[in-house]
């Protein structure tokens, strides 16, 4: 329906379309300061440009790519409408683009920063300059710094008690349940309460996740269609755009009264030392989120304070960026170790090593000790990261990367499973392999700097100066309970369900056949 509906917009438009044709041959035919071209790509049509093309592999973009880097080289482009969108796979020339080209490609697309109209303070869309530079720095010195990451080190516990009694149960069924869906809770539980402030209850924290899945189903389905001329999308699919506006409604639903409620609270703490007794029996968190933005003031825009739409809109992606990746990579390792019982034994082993039967937990501090586990995270976010690729870059000025030029405007995009995947650096790059991480070991993995900073061998979290703000709290997340997951149950195939690694895409790229695993809780000793 969507190829049927934009077919009819070309043909409306066909007067232009021999204008734009020559504008497109002669975007072709430009070169930068040095002589470089555009990158290579295959031909595509007046208006429309590839979109034909992409909508046949919307669905499997990375073999679409994958035929086009073997045929063209490293660097490719295609065009979808008047957007001109390049795509590298080279762990080299991704290097030049983000780290040492430093702020020119550091920018975000106009239409992925106004999605539905909204305005572009979020940490992720936000264009690069000051606004952008307030809300994360906010987010990484209130909420994310090491000092305050300590202060949820209660929440985390509760979290993992949760789960494993979610878990405990549904082992005991005749047929366990994909496990998916109780890490999915497990990290809203968390997020939830680092967001808000609030330990929720159950119906709660299951009507936020069905309002956040919601809206992320909406995006990784939509987001590119919407951005084929905008103006003309706008009309021709305002039922699907009403669509997103009722999930971001659900949200704003949901998120306003708790970010009433902290705001509240505030204002009771800074009345006295009566109004903060009060405040403390309105809350069961003495930290959150929602409390630093409650203190934002935009200096660009007259020193104003974030609305409470903005700040739902904030609250969704804090939620977003720490629930489904999580939840996705933690499946992903897990099922890994199912599949290969002889590593989930190492692990288990180094983590009895390490901790005393008697500990409740593999504590944060336990798993700095444990070398194995780290290795085992790593491995999986090189095999299997959350997201294939990032989020669009867009170029703020000409620039020259690898003898290409990426003209101003352009957006920008890199392979990240692809990298990560890449047989000329990494022996083996399709077996799971833990070993190839651990320190002194001298495998492909040793010393990996996942940041990209020296050099780029693996990207789950980008690199640059648009790398996820969350990187180590990702993955202090994955690595405790991870621990605790393997210390508190053996993780077995179910009898007749062999797991299956194939992949399917939603929002993150998931388990095609959801994992279910057959837990045996362990004896201590």
């Amino acid at each position: 329906m969507d190829t049927q509906l934009l077919v009819l917009a070309a043909l409306l438009l066909l007067p232009l379309a021999a204008f734009l044709l020559a504008k497109q041959h002669g975007a072709r035919e430009r070169r930068g300061k040095n002589g470089a071209r555009l990158p290579p790509g295959p031909p595509g049509l007046p208006l429309l440009g590839n979109l034909l093309l992409l909508r046949r592999y919307s669905f499997d973009m990375e073999a679409l790519l994958r035929r086009l880097v073997a045929r063209h080289g490293p660097v490719v482009s295609l065009r979808a409408g008047p957007t001109l969108s390049i795509f590298i796979a080279d762990r080299r020339i991704a290097h030049a683009a983000l780290v040492e080209s430093g702020a020119t490609l550091a920018d975000r697309p106009a239409v992925s920063r106004s999605l539905l109209g909204e305005n572009c303070n979020t940490i992720s869309r936000s264009s690069y300059g000051p606004t952008w530079r307030l809300l994360r720095r906010n987010l990484v010195s209130e909420t994310l710094h090491p000092s305050r990451v300590r202060l949820f080190a209660p929440a985390r516990a509760w979290v993992r008690r949760v789960l494993a009694e979610m878990l405990g149960r549904e082992a005991k069924e005749a047929a366990p349940p994909p496990v998916m869906e109780a890490f999915r809770y497990a990290m809203f539980c968390l997020l939830v309460l680092m967001c808000f402030g609030e330990r929720l209850g159950e119906p709660a924290v299951r009507a936020i996740a069905a309002a956040q899945q919601d809206w992320l189903m909406f995006v990784a389905k939509n987001a590119t269609v919407l951005a084929f001329w905008p103006a003309l999308t706008k009309i021709l699919l305002r039922g699907r755009l009403e669509k997103g506006l009722a999930a971001r409604r659900r949200q704003k639903e949901l998120f306003v009264p708790l970010i009433a409620a902290r705001r509240e609270r505030k204002e009771k703490m800074s009345s006295g030392q009566a109004g903060y007794a009060a405040a403390a029996q309105m809350t069961t968190f003495e930290h959150s989120y929602v409390d630093t933005l409650l203190d934002i003031k935009l200096p660009d825009e007259g020193n104003r304070a974030l609305t409470d739409e903005e700040m739902a809109i904030l609250c969704s992606e804090f939620l977003a960026a720490g629930t489904d990746t999580t939840s996705t990579a933690l499946q992903w390792i897990m099922a890994e170790l199912v599949k290969n019982p002889e590593i989930q034994e190492k692990l288990y082993s180094e983590i009895k090593e390490t901790c005393n039967d008697d500990q409740e937990e593999v504590g944060e501090e336990d798993r700095h000790k444990i070398s194995y586990l780290k290795a085992v995270v790593l491995e999986g976010l090189r095999h299997h990261p959350p997201a294939h690729f990032l989020l669009a870059h867009m170029a703020a000025e000409d620039m020259e990367v690898g003898g290409y030029l990426i003209p101003k405007g352009a957006t920008v995009n890199f392979t990240v499973a692809e990298m990560g995947w890449d047989e000329r650096e990494w022996e083996r790059p399709m077996e799971f392999v833990p070993e190839r991480f651990l320190p002194g070991g001298g495998g492909d993995g040793d010393g990996v700097d996942v940041t990209g900073s020296r050099e780029i061998k693996m990207m789950p979290f980008g690199v640059g100066r648009r790398i996820c703000a969350g990187l180590g709290i990702a993955l202090l997340h994955l690595e405790y309970f991870v621990a605790n997951l393997v210390r508190e149950f053996e993780w077995k195939e179910v009898p007749g369900e062999e797991v299956d690694l194939a992949e399917a895409r939603e929002f993150t790229t998931v388990m095609k056949k959801p994992l279910r695993a057959r837990l045996m809780r362990r004896t201590a000793g």
